[in-house]
């Protein structure tokens, strides 16, 4: 069987245009399997942008509610400070009429106050209850007395006057109170005035 030239030429144009067509398919494969791969590649780095702008955002959101906490704790203790210390100028100037109600009911003889002197023993014992009610309005209030006759001297409650030499007493203690000190809520409000025994 001889193969006539034509059907040589036709078959090798189909052979051909087979290949072609597979070589088409496959270039437009690899063109398609590019396109997407620099897609993909694209998204991926706005997917690290976005990451880390959330990240950052998160870090940013994490501080703020941090701060706010922070603020609103020192808001909280500023307010209660401000209630237990607002009435401190207040109660330094009631401490200057104790101390003079202190300085009447010392003033006054104790031989003197006798029935026979009705007058005077009326008003000692008016002085004496004015002081004792102004103490009870001052502890109610967290106003405490300071009369530290025999306590150690210590420089953030006292005050010291002089020093003075005593028998029997130790080195640094308070041997004298000329005025008495107040602390407002464990605040000095105003310290003891005071004399230190000193080494002799």
């Amino acid at each position: 069987l001889r193969t006539s030239p034509r059907l040589l030429c036709a078959a090798t144009q189909q052979k051909n245009t087979g290949q072609n067509l597979e070589e088409d398919q496959s270039q437009s494969q690899n063109e398609q399997k590019v396109e997407p791969s620099s897609a993909e590649k694209l998204l991926a780095e706005e997917k690290a942008k976005l990451e880390e702008q959330l990240k950052e955002v998160t870090e940013k959101y994490k501080r703020a509610l941090a701060d706010a906490e922070n603020v609103r704790q020192r808001s909280q203790k500023l307010v209660e400070e401000a209630k237990l210390y607002g009435i401190q100028s207040f109660c330094k100037d009631l401490l200057e009429v104790a101390d003079i109600l202190e300085k009447a009911t010392e003033s006054v003889p104790k031989e003197e106050i006798k029935d026979e002197n009705p007058h005077l023993k009326s008003l000692y014992e008016g002085l004496v209850m004015t002081e004792v009610q102004i103490q009870k309005v001052f502890k109610k209030h967290g106003l405490l007395r300071l009369n530290p006759v025999g306590a150690k001297f210590d420089p953030y409650e006292h005050e010291a006057l002089f020093h003075t030499p005593a028998e029997g007493q130790e080195p640094g203690t308070i041997a004298l109170v000329s005025k008495i000190g107040y602390k407002l809520h464990g605040r000095t409000l105003r310290p003891a005035l005071v004399g230190v025994v000193k080494d002799a």
